[in-house]
């Protein structure tokens, strides 16, 4: 990924880790055309003229309108905001500096809204902190126009990958939390279910915070379950009876309560939601058991637990910076915990049943196959970031990379899933790339949690009758092996697919002559 960054002052330091280039001082006539991305970084100029310096705050405006005008929409544009990293005032009254940075930020998230490719980074999540004498260092400006000391360079850089992490919609998936001790002070078996700390005065306010901030990260599509050794039926009656829990049974998707080993638990927690270990956040209270588990899976994110109750609201939020921040949240994120849930009520429903294709029928399965849009770009942006087991070539690709997709005339098509339990929303994609005589499937993939309905063959034959009905004749595909999609290393042969080849690391390259129209299950109602 190369850069290209419009600035004001010297920036080589905070971004010595990326492939960039650099604009001139307040130079926005050259645009570096063959950048991926660009990165927009002005800062609050020194000066004891604050009128002046308040003008020149404001027309940093019209230049970056100039500059995003300029810019092809498919390549995606980093916005940072103002911070006056070095305030002072004449007199208590006199606001132009601020009012024109406020003015420079607001113009900044309303350009970030209206244009899909325009992402705003909020620097004042960096620089709060730090001190004012931290931040800048006068030796440095004189000697090389440094605005931000080159001292917080590597900080820098470590926060802005979490920043990069979090615009390509990067993030674990679960949290595994523990009971007694976590979610309330005291033990349940011993304290019983109106002895618990819970609301009220410290330390009960304290878990109430707690649990109100893991309630919003459920809104916004961190799926919550429980691991803990207890009683279950303690549990549940705590969930029915306690009033001033906020977390209850419907806020879970899955749960182990019992007094098994936690590591075999989360095992079963994940297999069960059908997600990889390495999606998981375990938050237990005890030390020994975060241990254990950071030793028997040691693919699980497992942070320290806070020594002291009054630490938990700071623990939350650096639990979401660290392992659950995205730029924004799709309508998918929002229903994860019911689609979840939903899908255990499937695997209920399969055991009723001895043959295979009854139980399919018996779903109501609903399947709508549509382009591309501005309104589902971003989900399928996520599922090319996170998928990992059903997923043919694991390419990740951001919303302006599928955007220049499209524009140099790829189709791109995702795929919605519903049926008699639920709507898992947009849980499929594919991603095809113009050839000659046809097309080359660059990359498909469906979200683990509709897998086992064979829904994936459906939406293959889907895709390819579509083709076939355009007059395509020909459709290359590949597969190309990771250490989690192995599963589908022979989907390609399975679908009739001609191998042409393989590479030393196990890719594996073919072709389809499209023939006569491929048949699909009625019990499958597809809609495009």
């Amino acid at each position: 990924m190369r850069y290209y960054i419009f600035r004001n002052n010297t920036l080589e330091p905070l971004f010595g880790n990326l492939d960039a280039c650099y604009s001139g001082y307040g130079d926005i006539s050259s645009l570096e055309e063959g950048a991926d991305r660009y990165i927009w970084f002005y800062q609050v100029p020194f000066g004891f003229d604050r009128c002046r310096v308040a003008e020149e705050v404001l027309s940093y405006i019209d230049k970056l309108r100039w500059v995003i005008e300029k810019i092809p929409a498919h390549k995606s544009v980093l916005v940072f905001s103002l911070v006056d990293l070095c305030p002072f005032q004449w007199a208590g009254s006199e606001w132009e500096v601020q009012e024109s940075i406020e003015t420079y930020n607001k113009y900044l998230r309303s350009l970030a809204s209206e244009r899909s490719n325009v992402r705003y980074v909020d620097l004042p999540d960096f620089t709060r902190r730090y001190s004012s004498s931290q931040l800048f260092d006068w030796r440095f400006y004189f000697i090389s126009q440094m605005g931000i000391n080159p001292k917080l360079a590597s900080d820098f850089s470590c926060w802005f990958e979490d920043r990069l992490r979090e615009i390509s919609l990067c993030r674990k998936k679960c949290l595994v939390l523990d009971l007694d001790n976590t979610l309330w002070g005291g033990v349940l078996g011993e304290d019983g279910i109106d002895g618990i700390k819970i609301g009220g005065d410290y330390p009960g306010k304290a878990f109430l915070y707690f649990q109100e901030g893991l309630l919003e990260l459920a809104k916004r599509g961190v799926i919550l379950t429980i691991c803990s050794k207890n009683n279950e039926r303690d549990v549940l009656d705590l969930w029915e009876k306690n009033p001033f829990v906020l977390l209850r049974k419907e806020h879970f998707s899955a749960w182990r309560i019992n007094w098994r080993n936690k590591a075999d638990n989360i095992r079963e927690l994940s297999e069960e939601l059908n997600i990889g270990l390495d999606s998981l956040v375990f938050v237990d209270d005890n030390p020994t058991e975060r241990e254990l588990v950071r030793q028997m899976l040691p693919m699980v994110e497992v942070p320290e637990f806070p020594k002291q109750p009054y630490m938990l609201p700071d623990f939350l939020i650096s639990l979401s910076d660290r392992y659950f921040r995205v730029y924004s949240v799709t309508e998918e994120d929002r229903r994860k915990t019911e689609q979840y849930k939903a899908n255990a009520s499937r695997t209920q429903e399969r055991k009723k049943f001895v043959d295979f294709d009854q139980y399919l029928q018996s779903l109501e399965i609903e399947m709508r196959i549509e382009p591309m849009s501005s309104f589902n770009v971003s989900r399928i942006a996520q599922m090319t970031q996170k998928t990992n087991q059903f997923n043919l070539t694991t390419r990740r690709y951001s919303e302006m990379d599928l955007m220049g997709f499209f524009s140099g005339g790829w189709l791109i098509y995702c795929l919605s899933v519903k049926d008699r339990f639920g709507d898992n929303g947009i849980t499929g994609a594919v991603l095809l790339r113009p050839i000659d005589g046809g097309y080359e499937i660059d990359s498909f993939l469906l979200s683990c949690r509709i897998l086992g309905k064979r829904i994936e063959e459906a939406f293959l034959s889907g895709i390819l009758n579509m083709l076939r009905n355009s007059s395509v004749k020909l459709v290359k595909a590949s597969y190309v092996p990771t250490s989690k999609n192995m599963q589908v290393s022979g989907f390609y042969e399975q679908a009739d697919f001609i191998l042409d080849g393989h590479d030393k690391d196990g890719s594996k390259f073919y072709h389809l002559e499209m023939g006569a129209e491929i048949k699909i299950p009625s019990y499958y109602k597809i809609t495009y």
